[in-house]
């Protein structure tokens, strides 16, 4: 041993040393802390983690800071702990950060039942409730990933730290749904995400904020359920008709952003066509007659028969289906004007028009038999 190895002659457990590793073994390290013999570090004073070697942890050469766990001076053996040191230091930067709420990266060492172990100084651990804002099934993924945390709790007399990455989560998706909401306007068109469906309508998440689409929004004709519409999942584009920032309200519009049934309607529909529709409501004026899928006509009370009727409610009735023919379309105006009666006449001259035809050739064709007759007798 050298002169100044003999001259360290006491040695205190207790008390934080630098050594030079000299040696490493599988199970244990051997050190050079200028005492009479080697000091030894344990492999489970290596780290606060599970180690398989010590070689996985140091390597000959490194300068450690260590402390005196035991002394045993009949033996000359001295163990000393790398893992106290880092403990005492961890926990005081560990205590700092939980009263600050301090945000800080961590690596997952290990993936456990019910978890993530981290290397924080000390064993953290994340439960798998903290880990993200969604369940997790598989967290295989997450060995050897650097997440940010937070402290959630802390015991050192229980050796207990206990780590939080989804309080970053959420953290970050409260901030995001604040600058949504702030930057929202009326008006605005956007592409949304359909989360949840209910019998009043869709909620769409607009990237971190969800708006709600009223089923009377979803279409332009009328909606029963929600579902025969879109589907979770879908990739909607909704319009922003209002925002209640206080409340974190807003209302949306799908049927605003596609074609309404009134676009295009004089390419499609044209005045003189004949067209099949449904009673849809009964007025004192006459009947809305719907003959596609959200386009109402008005069949006026003068239009409705070929003679005066008191009101509607004499020839039609809510739901029956009629043959209509087109008097007038006005698409900026979204208003379509109708008649049935035009169709009486129409069909009442048809067969007037066939009974004289009928007759004409009834006429002549009796003629001709009373003719070929007297010929016989001539």
């Amino acid at each position: 041993m050298s002169e100044q190895k003999n001259e360290l002659t006491e040695v205190r457990e207790g008390e934080t040393l630098t050594g030079t590793v000299i040696k490493v073994e599988d199970k244990q390290v051997l050190v050079d802390i200028g005492y009479k013999t080697e000091a030894i570090v344990p492999i489970s004073e290596l780290s606060n983690l599970h180690v398989e070697t010590a070689g996985d942890v140091v390597q000959e050469g490194d300068q450690l800071t260590l402390m005196v766990k035991k002394v045993n001076e009949e033996d000359d053996e001295v163990v000393l702990s790398k893992k106290a040191v880092e403990a005492d230091k961890a926990w005081e930067e560990l205590e700092r950060k939980y009263d600050n709420k301090e945000k800080f990266e961590t690596e997952v060492k290990e993936v456990v039942k019910g978890g993530l172990v981290v290397d924080v100084g000390v064993r953290g651990f994340i439960p798998a409730s903290l880990v993200e804002t969604y369940f997790v099934e598989d967290f295989s993924d997450y060995l050897n990933k650097t997440l940010e945390v937070k402290v959630a709790d802390l015991d050192r007399e229980q050796n207990r730290v206990i780590l939080s990455h989804r309080a970053i989560a959420e953290e970050e998706k409260e901030e995001k749904k604040n600058e949504i909401l702030n930057n929202l306007e009326e008006g605005q068109v956007l592409e949304g995400t359909v989360q949840r469906i209910t019998s009043f309508g869709v909620f769409v998440d607009l990237g971190g904020v969800d708006g709600l689409v009223h089923i009377s929004q979803l279409a332009h004709e009328h909606v029963d359920n929600a579902s025969d519409v879109v589907s979770e999942g879908d990739k909607i584009s909704v319009e922003v008709l209002s925002v209640d920032r206080d409340n974190e309200r807003i209302s949306l519009s799908h049927k605003n952003t596609i074609p309404g049934p009134w676009s295009d309607i004089e390419d499609r529909i044209q005045r003189g066509d004949v067209v099949d529709g449904v009673v849809r409501r009964l007025v004192n004026f006459g009947a809305f007659v719907e003959i596609q899928p959200g386009i109402e006509g008005l069949v006026h009370i003068s239009q409705i028969a070929n003679r005066h009727i008191g009101t509607p409610q004499e020839v039609l009735e809510s739901g029956q289906q009629v043959k209509v023919k087109v008097l007038d379309v006005n698409a900026k105006e979204e208003r379509i004007s109708l008649s049935i009666k035009e169709l009486e006449q129409e069909q009442e001259t048809k067969e007037y028009k066939q009974y004289e035809k009928d007759e004409d050739q009834s006429g002549f064709q009796l003629g001709d038999f009373i003719g070929d007759k007297l010929n016989k007798y001539k």
